[in-house]
């Protein structure tokens, strides 16, 4: 039996209920902060430390509500937390991604994702891929 990925994530709600989305560096879309929980990571702690390194956002674990495991793709989960962040966010200039990976022609360190925006559940479907709008459309948030 193969193993399935569990890809941790967090949907960060505002007070309008729009999703926090990040674009995603060299791609015309968008996506929610998530990513591969390490080995031994908790999957509370694999989501907050996706979180930090794609915006800069730490929250107490307390603010993290737990969504439960979704199916995603054949060989990835999704594992999905919500934080609500209010009306306390109407500026997303200070965010700021340290995640980093190898530029696919010069090598030179990257950031996953350059630039952040709140999105509607009607934007999320012609923002993010189709897998995953079709995931975060069919959740609630």
């Amino acid at each position: 039996m193969k193993t399935v990925a569990v890809s941790c994530g967090t949907l960060v709600v505002d007070a309008g209920g729009r999703l926090l989305l990040g674009h995603v560096t060299h791609t015309p879309r968008w996506d929610i902060p998530k990513g591969l929980q390490d080995p031994g990571e908790l999957l509370l702690e694999a989501a907050m430390r996706e979180l930090r390194e794609e915006t800069g956002l730490a929250f107490a674990p307390e603010a993290f509500r737990d969504l439960g495991r979704f199916d995603y793709r054949r060989d990835k989960a999704l594992h999905l937390f919500r934080v609500d962040v209010g009306a306390s966010m109407p500026d997303l200039t200070h965010l700021n991604c340290t995640s980093m990976y190898a530029h696919h022609v010069t090598g030179a360190p990257t950031p996953e994702m350059d630039a952040w925006r709140w999105a509607t559940r009607d934007e999320v479907a012609t923002l993010c891929w189709p897998r995953m709008a079709a995931r975060l459309l069919a959740i609630g948030w």
